[in-house]
């Protein structure tokens, strides 16, 4: 059948009426009657029951009409992707962004985004690092959102921005009188860390090199997000390092909690871009970059150019 006739099959089964649907289809009644008959005796079947007063579908019409339904549907989306084939920016876009970056990044990034590409609705998945990296590979994301190290065989990646590390500690707790505080000092203390396979724990432990130490992050609690990490901080279970876009996004309440910057030289993380190789909208990376440029998480510092 071609896409005419199916057009016509699902336009009179809508309008049950040859007159109405002739006219939504554009054609003359006479016109529209004839191709579907020639649609019933190509196959041998009877899609419609003809009456004076009605038409109405016969069993196999109905699935016909149903199937003709979907495949006009899909046919549309054919002209959808070969638009986006002239138009990069019109389209969905597939992200993926690691835990401890979507929370504090999105709610700024997709206003900015839809400024730069009005046409280019943004489907997100939040996920470990291990897992995005997997999805991206497989196709079934177009970009991610991580921290580096990240390297990844047929992936490119593009710095964004760079992001310090603060300290988080129960309001009252004998820090909080200093300005900055040492990595020494962070790991003097009952530390809090993010669960094991969160790439944000790892880059901790790397930034204060004696939690690197035998024992040295034995005894410490964990917790599953940085929101727990946050309400365990302030009951009192201890300290724990945070990125400052978290930071700065938390209730200011210096009686539970008290936030305070490094010592130099202040640790930090470095978020990237990461994307395939043969990714084919290139010019969606730019736009993605920039939107993320003019409306940073909060604390992120511009990386020199």
């Amino acid at each position: 059948m071609t896409l005419t006739e199916l057009r016509y099959i699902v336009t009179l089964a809508h309008e049950r009426h040859f007159g109405r649907a002739a006219e939504k289809c554009h054609v003359s009644q006479p016109t529209l009657s004839v191709a579907l008959k020639k649609v019933e005796s190509r196959f041998g079947i009877t899609l419609f029951e003809r009456t004076p007063a009605d038409v109405r579908l016969t069993p196999i019409g109905e699935r016909i009409a149903q199937q003709a339904e979907r495949v006009l549907q899909e046919a549309e989306r054919l002209k959808d992707i070969a638009g986006q084939g002239k138009d990069p920016l019109v389209g969905p876009l597939r992200v993926g962004v690691i835990y401890t970056i979507a929370p504090y990044l999105l709610p700024r990034l997709i206003p900015a985004l839809h400024v730069h590409a009005p046409h280019m609705p943004l489907f997100i998945s939040e996920n470990f690092t291990v897992n995005l990296a997997e999805q991206l590979r497989q196709g079934e994301l177009d970009v991610i959102i991580v921290a580096l190290p990240f390297e990844e065989p047929g992936i490119v990646v593009r710095p964004v921005y760079d992001e310090p590390f603060c300290v988080a500690l129960p309001g009252g707790h004998p820090l909080a009188s200093n300005k900055t505080i040492s990595n020494a000092q962070v790991a003097a203390e009952n530390l809090l860390l993010l669960g094991k396979g969160n790439c944000f724990r790892d880059q901790v432990i790397e930034a204060c090199p004696k939690l690197s130490e035998p024992g040295g992050i034995e005894g410490a609690l964990e917790g599953s997000s940085l929101e727990t990490v946050r309400h365990m901080v302030a009951s009192g279970a201890g300290i724990s390092v945070v990125p400052i876009s978290a930071a700065k996004s938390w209730p200011q309440n210096p009686e539970l909690l008290q936030i305070r910057r490094f010592s130099p030289p202040q640790p930090m993380r470095r978020v990237v871009l990461a994307w395939r190789v043969t990714f084919p909208r290139p010019q969606v990376i730019d736009v993605l970059h920039a939107a993320i440029e003019d409306a940073p998480p909060f604390g992120a510092l511009k990386i020199p150019k």
